[in-house]
């Protein structure tokens, strides 16, 4: 699992790429939220188009970094999932705090 992070103003991506489980979900977590905690977005992008595998750590993962920008008074966007993935985040409440993109084949 890797991520890749990129600033440009008040926006920050992460790309999200490889196999997003329990065993590389700190990790990751720990990279965007020193990000966001350097470059203080009003907007993050999580971009999940590399992803080739999640567990339910993808989902705490979102709303982590959803708690974590809410207190920067920011928002965030999920964008390039699957429509599988899609229908899993929206069941577990997650078109509630942030809009949520499907892959555009």
């Amino acid at each position: 699992m890797d991520v890749t992070i990129e600033s440009s103003g008040n926006l920050l991506v992460a790309y999200l790429i490889g196999e997003l489980d329990h065993h590389t979900a700190g990790a990751v977590r720990d990279k965007i939220d020193n990000a966001i905690s350097f470059k203080k977005p009003n907007h993050l992008i999580l971009d999940f188009k590399n992803i080739t595998f999640m567990d339910s750590s993808g989902i705490g993962l979102v709303m982590g970094r959803y708690r974590l920008m809410q207190s920067h008074r920011g928002s965030v966007e999920i964008r390039n999932v699957t429509k599988q993935t899609k229908k899993i985040m929206e069941l577990a409440g997650m078109g509630r705090i942030a809009v949520i993109n499907e892959l555009k084949e």
